[in-house]
């Protein structure tokens, strides 16, 4: 049964409680005897409750036939997602513009420094994603964006060589690591080394100290890899190590020494080196140093040869507005070389900018991009160590560090507990997680780490193809190529699409040598 819903009189303000008995005053606003409000502009002079089908007249919004609403039922497993109600509201439109949100198109942005105590906790980034579905590509779109807004790009290990053309296209620098290309000294002590002699007596020892305990991490970092004594120095080792550095520093004051004179050192011991040890003669010397001088001879000879064991032929550049380090040229040499390529230049890189820093020689904020960090983490306990240093100061310094990698599988594969549980501090440090294609295995790790609805897991996954391969001879692309979850702290996902402008194509196409080699296959196929 319909029942009848009298509309209200006009002069009324709806129903009972709307009247006026005879007698009263007219109140402020009240109808006057032509029926407008008193005090009133005639513009504004309109009823507050409009008419069921509008007010009639010109442009007053008068609609001849008034839809009825529609009653739909649905049972509570069904309606169960639209319970309470609520819609997450949308990133604020400030930082590095993304591309438009997938089911609004409102433009999405990213600003991961700048939302630091709003937003995020850490202006950290986590993107992970399968090979060819565009994790480089954001990567570069972030790093490209925050340059524009005063940041330094810098790129401590570029494995692949794909920031090249992007940083010098910014007119940056790009160190190319390799046999006949350029060289990093291990124990280069940066800019800083080159201004000590200009220090006062106490500052100048404190910074010496400071530059030797880097380069003491460093080298028995790079000891722990496959290339040296594939654990961490045992503590005599250490001891001597620790010594030969200082030895060599001193002998050859305003110099950074490398890894030739420290083995030069052991191989010659100072009286001080066998007072520290505490040794008969040379003989229980000899027993105590011998794996370890073998290990550093490794790091200078075979598949590192010509890398690490010279002066540093190009020092980094860091007034230029883009930094990279390109290892392509070492990538065909082996994991293994890689691994130790890319734990040398990131503490090279990282060193240099953390301590001209920190005596005030460099006040930029930095986009740190740490791209193929499996490779990186897989090198040995050190790496993992130093990584977990650098993230945990990355809010006081305002940097944003970007982790790029394809699976939460690769950090479980680590050898011992200790690091496996430090390489995933790694990513529950970063508050804006950025997730391309993943198939659903692969999201539910991750989800045992931040949280993710099932919406949301479903979304992603059905952007993965396990049998895409990213481009193939018809020139399809990744079906889920360009497509992010943007995930900050708890908050709900925000679907993107990444919006490439065509100079921006041109700088990031990583399918180049996959296209070429097709090419080239296909015209020895025609023959």
């Amino acid at each position: 049964m319909r029942r009848n819903l009298r509309r209200p009189a006009p002069g009324r303000l709806g129903g009972r409680s709307g009247r006026r008995r005879a007698g009263d005053a007219p109140g402020p606003g009240a109808d006057g005897p032509d029926g407008r409000e008193q005090g009133r502009p005639a513009a504004l002079n309109r009823r507050a409750i409009a008419p069921r089908r509008g007010w009639p007249g010109p442009a007053n919004g008068r609609a001849a036939h008034v839809e009825a609403g529609a009653v739909y039922l649905g049972t509570t497993t069904e309606v169960a997602g639209l319970f309470p109600f609520l819609q997450a509201s949308g990133l604020p439109a400030e930082g590095v513009p993304i591309g438009p949100d997938l089911f609004s198109g409102e433009m999405v942005c990213l600003d991961p420094a700048g939302w630091v105590g709003r937003l995020t906790s850490n202006p950290g980034v986590w993107v992970q994603g399968q090979p060819g579905a565009g994790k480089s590509a954001i990567a570069k779109r972030m790093g490209l964006g925050l340059v524009g807004y005063g940041y330094q790009l810098l790129i401590p290990g570029d494995v692949k060589g794909e920031y090249r053309d992007l940083v010098t296209a910014l007119g940056g620098q790009v160190v190319r690591v390799g046999r006949g290309l350029d060289r990093i000294n291990p124990l280069d002590s940066g800019p800083l080394g080159r201004r000590l002699a200009a220090l006062p007596g106490n500052e100048r020892e404190r910074l010496l100290a400071e530059v030797n305990g880097r380069r003491s991490e460093l080298v028995h970092a790079l000891l722990a890899t496959a290339h040296g004594l594939g654990r961490r120095p045992r503590a005599a080792e250490s001891t001597a190590l620790n010594t030969a550095i200082r030895a060599t520093v001193l002998a050859a004051p305003g110099a950074d020494p490398t890894l030739p004179d420290v083995i030069g050192a052991l191989r010659n011991p100072p009286q001080e080196l066998m007072d520290k040890l505490m040794v008969r003669g040379r003989d229980e010397y000899i027993a105590l140093t011998r794996e370890l001088v073998a290990a550093l001879e490794n790091l200078c000879d075979g598949p590192l040869s010509g890398l690490f064991d010279a002066p540093t032929t190009t020092p980094l550049d860091l007034d230029a507005p883009a930094v990279s380090v390109d290892l392509s040229a070492i990538l065909t040499a082996g994991d293994n070389v890689v691994a130790a390529g890319l734990l040398a230049c990131w503490a090279y890189s990282y060193s240099a900018v953390d301590t001209s820093r920190a005596f005030g020689f460099a006040d930029r904020p930095i986009v740190l991009v740490l791209d193929e960090l499996w490779r990186a983490l897989r090198a040995g306990p050190g790496m993992v160590e130093a990584m977990d240093g650098i993230t945990r100061l990355n809010r006081s310094k305002g940097e944003v560090s970007m982790m790029v990698t394809h699976s939460l599988g690769d950090l479980q594969a680590l050898p011992s507990e200790e690091d496996r549980a430090k390489a995933l501090g790694l990513m529950e440090r970063c508050d804006t997680a950025v997730l391309a294609a993943m198939p659903a295995s692969e999201l539910a790790r991750f989800a045992e780490q931040k949280p993710l609805t099932d919406r949301e897991r479903t979304l992603v996954a059905s952007w993965a193809a396990p049998t895409a391969t990213g481009v193939d001879g018809t020139g399809q692309l990744h079906p889920g190529r360009g497509k992010f979850l943007i995930k900050l702290g708890h908050r709900v996902g925000i679907p993107v699409r990444l919006q490439l402008t065509a100079a921006e194509a041109r700088l990031y196409d990583t399918d180049q040598a996959i296209r070429r080699r097709l090419a080239e296959e296909a015209g020895g196929g025609a023959r």
